[in-house]
């Protein structure tokens, strides 16, 4: 027995309250009461990976089944809660991350007319990916796995109002089920290769997969995690998710959703290694997703999709890290992310809030550290640590993500892998020198946001900051060791001179990075504005992202809606309406005539039934 269905039962209850109750919450009360869910959801899951940790490590795996689900012939799934390293961990980010974007969104949706319905929602969101991480079994992680993708649709789309809010929960929505599908086609391959969807049986038998059977599964699986994860070619619909409220960002981005398809390669990895070639697609995969995310990053002027763009990226060196075999280190990147790009947003967040008119543009803003101090110290935080300085943790987790290429012996990625970091120091500088340094450029007169909201930017800069320390080695870190139980012992690092040297390359590279934005965007040597006009057409391609979306449109969308157009007014109105209603006419005619046969005389009865008994006696006699 463990505390494990607790967890994901907090936040269940508060999204029924709070969706069934609706208005009759008073103030901020809504709020407060979906906050608090959420935050004993947290310290529950304390108490599990605190119960967890102090067992042997041999025995870190606990089950706790509510109930049998579906029992069909030999098909048995039942609900099962699974706790071991990987979803304590998993379990503890969504909670805790999850517990003070819920409290910054107190006061930052405090005037939305929906605001228990948004809390609601937001509890739901958690709760699914609760179910995600500590299911037991595939199909119950599906479950999960379609209710994130669910709220993701009610919450991008919350202000429904705005058609261009619409539209992005829309193209969320329809995008994400194109790996939903190839995931759930996985599943049955699963299923029909095993005969049982537990992770237990499932991966314990994977390593003696045929090459081929272990490919096309994992590559299924994968499919799913990328649609899920924004990774080429399923990206397009992260940057358009913007369109929801501020804190909904943050929880996509950084506790929820998008992190669910590195957990579910990080978790089946078995079958993945299995195959001679899935870890080596997820790799490059990772990598080449890190840069196309990057270069659109810098050409991004709204710091909303500036900072979608480098989820984007940061999602792809996870990928990357799992891609070449370091898991520890893949998710050590996760929980790091999932700080300070919960900080990161958040931090947009309260600069929309002070700015008039939710003012996004970051070439209005400039000079704010000034009037905003607490908000620009935090941001700075998020920023060094994304951009990879020590000691924050960025540095320690992508660190470890660019080493494992070096340890691999594949030089050609590693090379990648650090102009991929560099990339992300540019755009990440870039955005933090045009929104808080330089000259102001704004209205109005902006200042911090209220107490509520500077308490999550704290909390989430201290661990931003002090993450680190769960990994501040591959082998002997906190993490790694914890997560060897489930992810295998870590690959030896390169120790001694070796590490120290690519430890220096790493943070060479990010100096650089940053360097280079601020001698094009605040050394005032370089006139940006000028090379932005300059440049026009390449400022249109990173800003478009390279018009993969406009690909789309006149590859896909617009050759489906000519189709759907065709088959609308030209198979379906002439031909199977007109077939419709055809009968229905010639029925309706047939009951015309008859209806003249049926005068209400009775005489008029009388002389047709004389008729027809004289016609049938003659019949009979002749």
């Amino acid at each position: 027995m463990t505390l494990a269905p607790v967890i994901p039962a907090l936040p269940l209850a508060g999204a029924a309250i709070l969706l069934l109750t609706g208005r009759r919450w008073k103030g901020a009360a809504a709020g407060w009461f979906g906050s608090a869910t959420v935050a004993a959801a947290f310290g529950v899951a304390v108490a599990t990976f605190a119960d967890l940790a102090s067992k042997p490590v041999g025995q870190r795996l606990l089950h706790h089944t509510l109930f049998d689900w579906i029992a069909v012939g030999n098909f048995h799934v039942s609900v099962t809660f699974r706790v071991d390293p990987l979803s304590a961990v998993m379990a503890l980010t969504v909670t805790g991350v999850g517990a003070l974007i819920h409290l910054y969104a107190i006061d930052y949706m405090r005037n939305d007319p929906r605001y228990s319905r948004f809390f609601g929602y937001m509890n739901l969101f958690v709760f699914f990916m609760l179910i995600l991480v500590l299911a037991d079994n595939y199909l119950l992680l599906y479950v999960g796995w379609e209710g994130v993708g669910l709220c993701s649709y009610l919450l991008i789309g919350f202000w429904f109002e705005r058609k261009v809010a619409a539209d992005a929960a829309k193209k969320a929505f329809i995008t994400t089920r194109i790996g939903d599908s190839a995931l759930l086609i996985g599943i049955i391959f699963i299923w029909h290769r095993f005969g049982s969807l537990d992770f237990g049986p499932v991966l314990s038998a994977a390593h003696g997969l045929p090459n081929g059977t272990a490919t096309v599964m994992a590559l299924l699986l994968f499919a799913g995690a990328g649609g899920k994860s924004a990774q080429l070619p399923l990206h397009v619909w992260l940057p358009d998710a913007m369109e929801g409220p501020t804190p909904v960002s943050a929880l996509i981005h950084a506790a929820t959703m998008v992190t669910a398809g590195v957990y579910l390669v990080v978790r089946s990895h078995q079958i993945f290694e299995a195959s001679a070639v899935s870890l080596t697609i997820v790799a490059v995969v990772g990598i080449v997703t890190a840069i196309y995310a990057g270069f659109s990053a810098i050409g991004q002027d709204d710091i909303k999709r500036m900072l979608a763009y480098s989820t984007i990226s940061q999602l792809g060196f996870m990928f990357f890290g799992a891609g070449m075999g370091a898991y520890s280190a893949a998710i050590f990147l996760l929980v790091a992310h999932a700080f300070f790009k919960a900080l990161l947003f958040l931090g947009a967040g309260s600069v929309m809030h002070a700015l008039p008119d939710d003012e996004t543009d970051m070439t209005r803003m400039g000079g704010l550290r000034r009037v905003m101090p607490i908000t620009a110290a935090t941001w700075v935080i998020g920023w060094l640590a994304m951009a990879g300085i020590p000691p924050l943790s960025g540095f320690f987790a992508k660190d470890q993500v660019v080493a494992a290429a070096r340890q691999s012996g594949r030089i050609g990625l590693w090379y990648i892998a650090l102009f991929a970091a560099l990339l992300t120091a540019v755009y990440q500088s870039r955005g933090t020198f045009l929104t808080f340094f330089g000259e102001r450029r704004y209205d109005g007169h902006p200042h911090d946001p209220p107490t509520r909201m500077r308490t999550a930017l704290v909390a989430l800069s201290v661990g931003a900051a002090a993450a680190g320390v769960l990994g501040l080695s591959a082998t002997t870190g906190l993490l790694p060791k914890f997560l060897s139980p489930v992810l295998g012992r870590t690959k030896e690092a390169v120790s001694g001179p070796s590490e120290l040297v690519l430890s220096i390359v790493s943070v060479a590279i990010a100096l650089a990075g940053i360097l280079l934005a601020w001698f094009v965007y605040l050394s005032g040597r370089i006139d940006w504005m000028a090379v932005r006009i300059r440049f026009a057409a390449g400022k249109r391609a990173l800003q478009s992202g390279f018009y993969v979306n406009d690909f789309y449109s006149s590859a896909i969308v617009g050759p489906a809606k000519l189709g759907a157009a065709f088959t609308a007014y030209v198979i379906d109105k002439p031909v199977i309406d007109g077939a419709s209603n055809g009968i229905g006419t010639l029925v309706s005619a047939a009951a015309r005539s008859g209806r003249k046969i049926q005068t209400g005389l009775v005489r008029n009865y009388a002389i047709l039934l004389g008729a027809a008994a004289v016609l049938a006696y003659l019949a009979v006699r002749f």
